[in-house]
């Protein structure tokens, strides 16, 4: 499966480093667009360098290229998934504003009824957010916005973390051990 993932500059930059983490650890072939203000959240919010998350992935594209592979649907990415993804991100996806790669391919997901995950970060949530959740949604979008679910008993950031990016990747049919299912022990 050719994966695209997206990074914009919302909070919990840590979600999409994690689903990089995971995906590499797969045989699915990963591409990475990451906007500026991502970069500059991973640097405000975790210790990594750009350099490691580009390192994750099997394709980097600059968020300005629209001249990109997967700017166009003949390209084929099988799913794409922004991680996380800021509403002005989600603003312009619900209203076709394709001034960047992200939205662009976004908006290629969308017209070619191919999966489109967001995981919106925002709280809490104007009427705005919510008509350009629903506009997205009935576009065929999925928002996976990253609420942590406590059955499973998490014990560290990194718990509440991986049952998020486990909700993604249940998503996309991909087997993982991420966080302990619902009444798995009976």
């Amino acid at each position: 499966m050719k994966i695209l993932l997206a990074m914009t500059g919302a909070t919990g930059v840590i979600y999409g480093v994690r689903l990089l983490e995971v995906l590499k650890e797969t045989e699915h072939r990963v591409s990475l667009i990451m906007s500026g203000w991502a970069k500059e959240t991973l640097s405000l919010e975790t210790d990594y360098s750009v350099d490691y998350i580009q390192s994750l992935a099997d394709t980097v594209y600059d968020n300005n290229d629209l001249a990109a592979a997967v700017a166009s649907g003949s390209y084929g990415i099988d799913a794409t998934i922004v991680a996380p993804c800021s509403m002005k991100t989600l603003s312009a996806i619900a209203n076709g504003y394709s001034d960047n790669l992200i939205v662009r391919a976004s908006d290629v997901a969308l017209k070619e009824r191919r999966p489109l995950f967001l995981m919106v970060r925002e709280t809490p949530l104007s009427s705005i957010h919510l008509k350009n959740m629903t506009t997205v949604t009935e576009a065929g979008g999925i928002l996976i916005p990253p609420m942590p679910a406590f059955y499973h008993r998490p014990k560290t950031i990194d718990d509440i973390v991986n049952q998020s990016v486990g909700k993604v990747l249940d998503l996309l049919k991909i087997p993982h051990n991420l966080f302990e299912r619902w009444r798995s022990d009976q």
